[in-house]
């Protein structure tokens, strides 16, 4: 079918060809060519949430931190800092 996009050519390999059958096994009935498919677009769900979950605990570490080293530091403490910096 004429195209304009590009187009990618893979080769069978062992470790693709055990990537098809357990994509069979989800999705019985369609031709590997259409698993193939499923399967860049369910790798690129799962690294979609990978990196949400990644933002959640990082955010997660933020909020457990928030607050708790306040008293270490006086509401003078960036001035002070800055002080000795060069102009």
């Amino acid at each position: 079918m004429p195209t304009t996009r590009p187009r990618y050519q893979v080769t069978e390999t062992p470790d693709m060809a055990r990537a098809l059958d357990l994509a069979a096994r989800r999705w019985p009935n369609e031709p590997r060519s259409k698993l193939l498919i499923r399967l860049v677009q369910a790798g690129s769900n799962a690294l979609e949430e990978g990196r949400t979950e990644e933002a959640q605990h990082r955010l997660a570490a933020i909020d457990a931190t928030r607050g708790k080293y306040a008293d270490v530091f006086t509401d003078d403490y960036l001035a002070e800092l800055r002080r000795d910096w060069p102009e």
